[in-house]
């Protein structure tokens, strides 16, 4: 496949960068100074027709036309496959050449020149409306609607993933755009056409399970360092733990396309109980349990690897895989849980305390008012306090009222009717319920930062799963008699 790059790179590089000297072609021009210019921003289409860039924009009008044409001819229907994916190697050849300010111009591009045509999706959508419900016009209406609303852009992406890298470029792609998209709402179609794609390309019926053990390729061991994300993995011999073949088991979900890349993986521990704190499960002295004398599997880590496919929800279909291979393989095992943080804990308090101090049962609250030396307890004085939480006593108020308004965190659903943490809603939205809260669990400096070094488990209780999601949906949290008692 060629990989010359296209006319508006090749043949103009000095064109693409402000501030760049005139060559002897005379295409490229310096971009001007600052002068204060006051003007309003120019829409795309108003730069294209121009002749002259602005100060403050990317890519010029002639550069802007030149990318317009070669995604034009990405997606042109006269154009073989064989043809477009070359055609598009080529754009992401060049594109990777640009300045961040210059692959917005190239998003914008693909937001705005390649969506539905209005016209016609609002002529198609007065047909529908207007057949009668369950009549051969409106199912054919529906067909013409569906096609109206059809974009080129979606043509445009599905031939950008032609070429052998050209999945991995859009993942890459979306991942720089999704933290600016919220700043320009220009460039939402683009995302969520992105988004649409990759919940078809990525569905779990095209996605393989694979277990990932110290046998496994140096590559892809490298990855797990690289992607996970709870709890940092400090080496190889932390690494070689944690996929220790006596006691520990990792899986990941791998793309065809995406070879030796898990888009995301979960570490277990097998165990003998639910774990009660992180510290025992990464000591590399630790006495392991034997698998085959294992009872309980704890998911102590999941980590999604591609910031590009947020969105994109496979972590419920990886437990449920998980799941059934461990029980393949041990049958004995009977309890599913998690050793989870919780990370949104502390800013969550940080806003709520002085709301929920006064829910406080009278008996607790002036326990804890003696304890800080304020009557009634403040929020303020809590908070400071809390500095000091994991060296607090059993019988401590203090310690008593964080484990209060932690099952509070964790046992109420949000003003959107969801669960406000979102590891919390990971866990519950696949049908697991808040089992019980730990301790001095992760005095790591993360688990300080988050939580105060409290930890979570979410318990999996294979006969329940659907009863607790039924629950979830109507605006209860599913929890133990354990979580259910700490609740104000």
């Amino acid at each position: 496949m060629s990989k010359t790059p296209p006319d508006w790179l090749s043949k103009g590089v000095s064109l693409l960068r402000p501030g760049a000297p005139a060559d002897a072609a005379g295409a490229a021009r310096p971009a001007p100074a600052a002068t204060g210019d006051a003007r309003p921003t120019r829409t795309l289409t108003e730069r294209m027709a121009a002749t002259l860039r602005r100060h403050g924009e990317a890519l010029p009008p002639r550069a802007l036309r030149r990318v317009l044409e070669d995604l034009q001819g990405v997606t042109d229907s006269r154009t073989s496959e064989v043809e477009a994916g070359r055609r598009a190697h080529a754009v992401m050849t060049a594109y990777q050449a640009l300045t961040a300010d210059e692959r917005r111009d190239v998003w914008l591009l693909m937001a705005e020149c390649f969506a539905p045509d209005g016209a016609k999706l609002k002529t198609a959508r007065e047909q529908y409306e207007a057949a009668e419900p369950g009549s051969p016009e409106q199912a054919q209406a529906e067909a013409k609607l569906r096609r109206a609303s059809a974009s080129p852009r979606a043509r445009l992406l599905q031939r950008f993933a032609i070429p052998e890298e050209g999945l991995r470029f859009l993942v890459g792609l979306r991942a720089e755009l999704l933290p600016v998209v919220r700043k320009d709402r220009r460039l939402a179609a683009l995302d969520a056409e992105l988004e649409q794609l990759f919940s078809t390309w990525f569905d779990v019926a095209f996605l393989d399970l694979k277990r990932i053990s110290w046998d496994s390729p140096a590559s892809l061991i490298e990855k797990l360092i690289e992607y996970e994300a709870v709890h940092d993995i400090k080496g190889w011999s932390d690494v070689k733990n944690r996929l220790d073949d006596t006691d520990r088991r990792c899986y990941g979900f791998f793309h065809p396309r995406l070879p030796g890349v898990p888009l995301i993986f979960v570490e277990v521990a097998l165990t003998d109980a639910i774990s009660d704190a992180i510290a025992p499960l990464l000591d590399e002295a630790a006495t392991a349990t034997p698998a085959h004398k294992a009872s309980t599997a704890i998911f102590y880590s999941i980590s999604n690897t591609q910031t590009g496919l947020r969105g994109v929800s496979f972590g419920d279909s990886l437990i449920k895989r998980v799941v059934e291979t461990l029980r393949e393989e041990f049958p004995k095992l009977k309890n599913f849980a998690t050793l989870s943080p919780i990370p949104g804990l502390r800013q969550w308090l940080g806003g709520q305390a002085a709301a929920l101090l006064p829910r406080l049962p009278d008996k607790q609250a002036q326990a804890l008012g003696r304890h800080l030396g304020s009557l009634p307890p403040t929020a303020d004085r809590l908070l400071a306090a809390l500095d000091d939480a994991p060296s607090l006593g059993e019988r401590s108020p203090l310690r008593q009222t964080l484990l209060h308004l932690a099952a509070e965190y964790l046992g109420r659903v949000g003003q959107d009717g969801k669960p406000a943490d979102p590891v919390a809603r990971f866990h519950l939205g696949n049908g697991a319920r808040v089992e019980r809260l730990n301790w001095a669990a992760d005095l790591s400096p993360k688990g300080i930062k988050q939580s105060w070094g409290l930890m979570v488990n979410y318990l999996y209780d294979l006969k329940r799963l659907d009863k607790h999601r039924a629950l979830l949906a109507d605006g209860k949290v599913p929890v133990s008699g354990d979580i259910e008692g700490l609740l104000l």
